[in-house]
């Protein structure tokens, strides 16, 4: 069975791949979203998605029953779509596959993803993720870059991961890339641990601001940032209400200030780290 199903097949013009999936490598909604606000905010259009059979365990992700306008019921199943964009003022194209994380056959999931890569002449696949960390809600939102292709560390700056460990899907994204010869890279955005429910605009506006950047280009983002600022004030008043945890907010603002460079930069990679160690084993 081809678990990769094409709705079409587009010509694009070097086309840079961006991924994120729903799941635990995505706090605060904050790597879906960034893909899904792109998405919408460029008009992209489905071009493929991986069929569901293969890849999930339907008793952890079940489908959902629902009714269409007209009242039919009809069953939707865990999605991971691939999406094509033309965006103004670039050369090149934007690809972008959103969906849920798969519970099993990750690699032959993996492979799906090169494999739509490799036919759409894919330039570089960008990963997204959000992790819980200990940062205030205060400051800047953190994101680490890292890219283990020497041409994507040059062009951006980027640093190569000297992670070793549990790992999660995105790495197994980077793995395939690395073996069907497609550089990539991977971004990771800090969401306060203390809010661990919440979606959280910030993260996403600044995953969609260092995206777009690494793209060159930006998009107007100005509900992002309304809603970035009522999550800021909204948590200003939960914090204020609770000592303890308004101590623990001066004490996380006091070492993000401290960073030399001013990012939080040293933390963030030990809280990735950290992270990924402290996952169930896959």
């Amino acid at each position: 069975m081809d678990q990769l199903v094409w709705h079409e097949r587009p010509t694009l013009r070097r086309p840079v791949l961006l991924v994120a999936f729903e799941g635990w490598s995505d706090a605060g909604d904050a790597a879906s979203s960034t893909v899904e606000f792109l998405a919408e905010r460029w008009s992209a259009r489905a071009v493929a998605s991986i069929d569901a059979e293969e890849f999930f365990d339907f008793t952890e992700t079940r489908p959902r029953a629902v009714l269409d306008d007209e009242g039919n019921r009809r069953i939707e199943w865990p999605r991971n779509d691939l999406m094509a964009a033309t965006v103004p003022g670039l050369e090149h194209d934007v690809l972008l596959l959103v969906g849920t994380e798969p519970q099993m056959r990750w690699r032959t999931f993996c492979r799906q993803i090169t494999t739509a890569a490799e036919s759409l002449g894919v330039s570089y696949v960008l990963t997204l993720g959000a992790l819980l960390a200990e940062v205030p809600h205060t400051r800047e939102t953190s994101i680490m870059a890292s890219s283990q292709d020497d041409g994507l560390q040059a062009r951006f700056g980027l640093e190569a991961s000297r992670y070793e460990g549990p790992t999660g899907i995105t790495s197994v994204v980077h793995q395939a890339c690395l073996d069907a010869g497609i550089p990539s890279a991977g971004l990771w955005a800090a969401v306060p641990s203390y809010v661990p429910g919440a979606p959280s605009p910030k993260a996403t506006l600044a995953l969609v601001e260092r995206t777009t950047a690494m793209l060159g280009t930006a998009v107007p983002a100005s509900d992002l940032e309304i809603a970035s600022a009522a999550y800021e004030r909204q948590l200003d008043e939960l914090v204020s209400e609770d000592e303890e945890t308004a101590g623990y907010v001066e004490q996380l603002e006091r070492r993000y200030d401290s960073d030399d460079e001013g990012t939080g930069a040293e933390s963030l990679i030990d809280e990735v780290e950290r992270f990924l160690r402290d996952q169930p084993g896959d």
